[in-house]
């Protein structure tokens, strides 16, 4: 800890990095573990959004730009630990169904993300989306937490290596003895000893041992000169800027692609902001978030921004989990992502030698952090006890927030009105249920 006895800096005060219980290098180390745990986006977006049309380069530059100036500004504007990027299923949804399965321009596409955008601002500046998120009960909000917990834990035992598809029981045990899994695991008892002694960083300290050993036993590429390190040809975006279609977005039809736009974006970002705020203690006892409209602000404007960019739907990232359970309290933690969101465009061929059975066990451990919020659930009641369940389980089995936030919405309201308790379900759950019933039967 730093000394609390001096003046605190306009830094600390502007981010009320005391207030918060957290010290200036424990936000950047913090920063440093998101960026890291979020830099796989850099890459696996392009490609998505290339599948859809969208030239390559141009896809780069709009997917480091829009992380980094919607993580600075949710950090600056909301003081949030939490960093944003165009977010994964929502980017799939845009070019596998939209530009694939509809077969619409990519252009298109990207208006009727702007159009999602223009909603979100609206429900926010017309305080919609924090009536809806204050309405959620109690218990459902440390479902989510839990759930996205699962969620972020099957994606890092997927990319240990330790889990693995089958076509008989969908999942199954891997290859535990795999050079790649030998070395992931190590790297999750490292981790996870450096935690149990309280040092700083231990996440950040177990990707860069793990990255440096599998560099060592020639798993993956060392740096063999400067242009491993830094580019001096920098990505552009000026073959996506500006480019969306409104008016093609708007004759397609407003139901069809921009209604499943803001649905799964709204109860998607919405599901891991309560986690997140969860984890990092800014949720008051009476269930209130603290500065959620200026999250939900930025969120929205940050969406319209990335459809001018030239990519899919920005949203808060539960990879930001990672920088929070290193010690991240503060939107200085969501400045220094975005930070080195920017410096990737120089170092772009870095980025990409961390593979990723090096980051999967910070991913594990802390969709454990995350599982501690279950002991706070009461399971007393089945009406609470069944939606709580769903909500959960459907997160990781769905591989979908949006969709166990579905499940445990719809399911607490039918248990209430069955158990005639309907007058414990606000309006807002009665409106967001069917809506979500109404976007489920789109999608299927």
């Amino acid at each position: 800890m730093e000394m609390q006895s001096t003046p605190p800096s306009f830094v600390e005060r502007f981010f009320k990095v005391r207030e918060k219980g957290s010290t200036v290098r424990t936000e950047l180390l913090a920063g440093m573990t998101t960026f890291i745990a979020m830099a796989y986006i850099l890459f696996v977006n392009p490609n998505i959004l290339a599948d859809a049309g969208i030239p390559k380069e141009a896809a780069i530059a709009s997917t480091i730009w829009i992380a980094a100036l919607a993580s600075l500004a949710m950090g600056i504007f909301a003081n949030y630990p939490v960093a944003l990027a165009p977010g994964m299923g929502l980017n799939a949804f845009f070019a596998y169904y939209v530009c694939g399965v509809l077969g619409l321009h990519w252009t298109v596409a990207l208006g009727a993300v702007f159009f999602s955008g223009v909603l979100f601002l609206i429900l926010t500046v017309g305080g919609i989306r924090q009536a809806i998120i204050n309405a959620v009960p109690r218990d459902l909000k440390y479902a989510i937490s839990v759930g996205i917990g699962l969620f972020i834990a099957f994606i890092g035992l997927k990319g240990t290596g330790l889990i693995v598809e089958n076509s008989a029981t969908y999942v199954s045990l891997g290859h535990v003895t795999a050079p790649t899994t030998l070395l992931s695991l190590f790297g999750l008892l490292l981790t996870a000893a450096l935690m149990a002694r309280n040092v700083h960083g231990s996440i950040l300290i177990g990707i860069f041992v793990t990255t440096i050993l599998a560099m060592i036993l020639g798993m993956t590429p060392a740096p063999k000169g400067i242009t491993d390190i830094v580019t001096t040809s920098l990505p552009h975006m000026g073959e996506t800027f500006g480019q969306l279609d409104l008016a093609g977005a708007w004759h397609y039809g407003l139901i069809s692609i921009i209604f499943t736009f803001t649905v799964v974006e709204l109860f998607d970002n919405m599901g891991t902001l309560i986690g997140l705020t969860t984890k990092a203690k800014m949720v008051r006892p009476d269930g209130h978030i603290e500065n959620i409209d200026k999250a939900l602000t930025t969120d929205a404007v940050g969406t319209m921004v990335s459809a001018m960019f030239g990519t899919s739907t920005v949203t808060s990232y539960i990879e930001s989990a990672a920088g929070i359970a290193a010690g991240g309290r503060t939107g200085l933690t969501a400045v220094a992502a975005g930070v080195l969101f920017l410096a990737a465009l120089l170092f772009t061929p870095l980025i990409g030698l961390v593979p990723a059975f090096a980051t999967a066990p910070a991913l594990i451990l802390v969709g454990a952090l995350l599982m501690s919020e279950v002991g706070k659930i009461d399971f007393s009641d089945f009406t609470n006890a069944l939606p709580v369940f769903l909500t959960i389980i459907m997160m990781p089995l769905t591989s979908s927030i949006a969709n166990g936030f579905a499940f445990g919405f719809i399911s607490y309201t039918v248990m209430k009105l069955c158990a005639g308790q309907y007058k414990k379900v606000s309006w807002i759950m009665y409106l967001v249920s069917i809506a979500f019933l109404i976007n489920l039967a789109l999608r299927s």
